[in-house]
């Protein structure tokens, strides 16, 4: 017997069971889809730039997740990842950025580019405030962890004359 919970087929009737496909997560933030959309794709861009903006909690929440990933392709460095990058960021500037400054600030960093400091509440409105940053950079709120010293350099990072180089040093 392979009930509705499963996705199978309903015993006795033979008729397919509809699968509920399970609501994804994130804030609609009082916006229709495409505006939130656009919105949250302007604010990852301008935080590139800018390396710091202040905005309300829950689109701070919204956007750590995007800026991670868009520091992620820049790291990677390859066609795909930059094509994606471009499908997403609106600058050119934004990402020259990201494939260049940012990918090498962050080779040794696995993931937590970003930091959330929560700020006192709006005055007018009443609103949670916060500001998202990158860390390791100059001017930040506080100063980040270091990456751990015995930690490894991923090989994918440099083109392979350089791997060459760095495996012959290190025999």
């Amino acid at each position: 017997n392979t009930g509705a919970a499963s996705g199978g087929v309903a015993s006795g009737g033979g008729e397919r069971v509809a699968r509920f496909k399970m609501r994804g997560g994130g804030r609609k933030l009082g916006r229709k889809t495409s505006h939130r959309i656009a919105m949250l794709r302007t604010m990852v861009d301008q935080l590139v730039q800018n390396q710091r903006i202040r905005t309300t909690l829950a689109k701070a929440k919204e956007i750590k997740p995007l800026a991670d990933k868009m520091v992620t392709l820049g790291k990677r460095g390859t066609v795909e990842a930059r094509r994606k990058a471009q499908a997403f960021l609106r600058t050119d500037d934004a990402i020259h950025r990201v494939f260049t400054e940012m990918a090498e600030r962050y080779k040794l960093r696995n993931g937590g580019y970003t930091r959330l400091a929560h700020l006192p509440a709006r005055q007018k409105d009443g609103a949670k405030m916060a500001v998202v940053e990158f860390v390791d950079r100059e001017g930040e709120i506080w100063p980040a962890r270091p990456p751990q010293a015995n930690q490894k350099v991923p090989k994918q990072l440099f083109p392979p004359a350089a791997r060459a180089a760095m495996d012959e040093s290190s025999s």
